[in-house]
């Protein structure tokens, strides 16, 4: 029993094909990501210490979507802005009444014995939709100007193959179509 024979160039075409769609959907996820972000307020936070552990490990990744403090209530996991100093991420012990439309919130650290040592007024919270365990090391590497560098030649390289003229033309047009129907090119 003989191979079926590969026509050559076959493999390359569907390789060239292949990496172009994964590239395209690729492309399609990271704009619908932008789009959605925009759009539902939503942006992502790195875990880099414990205090949340175990129900959110340092080195995770947090998705979370900003929210009036009208809205928050006791055992909702929030980050809150602190003025000249990192955001905090703790779960709400209480919640209480502040000027307008703001709140005055206690947190405290799931790993942390005590209390946040003062409460926070928010009018605004971001709070916590879902994390995943371990994926912030990844995503901080990735967003490293050299890594981000290097991803875009490549990106740009794979296009610029996929992409490049190849000998011949796909639908028939090309210059060794002609030739072959007799009819010269203009030289």
């Amino acid at each position: 029993m003989s191979r079926p024979r590969i026509r050559p160039g076959r493999f390359e075409h569907r390789l060239r094909e292949t990496l172009l769609n994964l590239a395209a959907a690729g492309g399609t996820v990271c704009l619908m990501a932008v789009v959605l972000a925009v759009a539902f307020n939503i942006t992502l936070i790195l875990f880099k210490t414990g205090s949340m552990s175990p129900t959110i490990p340092a080195g995770s990744l947090a998705v979370v979507r900003e929210i009036p403090a009208a809205e928050i209530k006791i055992g909702d996991v929030v980050t809150v802005d602190r003025p000249g100093k990192l955001p905090i991420t703790h779960r709400i012990q209480s919640v209480g009444p502040a000027e307008g439309a703001a709140r005055t919130i206690t947190m405290k650290g799931d790993a942390n014995a005590d209390a946040d040592p003062a409460p926070y007024v928010v009018e605004r919270v971001r709070i916590v939709l879902w994390s995943v365990p371990g994926l912030a090391y990844p995503l901080a590497a990735a967003a490293n100007p050299v890594v981000l560098g290097v991803t875009t030649v490549c990106v740009a390289a794979l296009v610029s193959w996929v992409l490049w003229p190849r000998n011949g033309s796909r639908n028939g047009s090309g210059r060794g179509q002609r030739r072959k129907r007799g009819q010269h090119a203009a030289t």
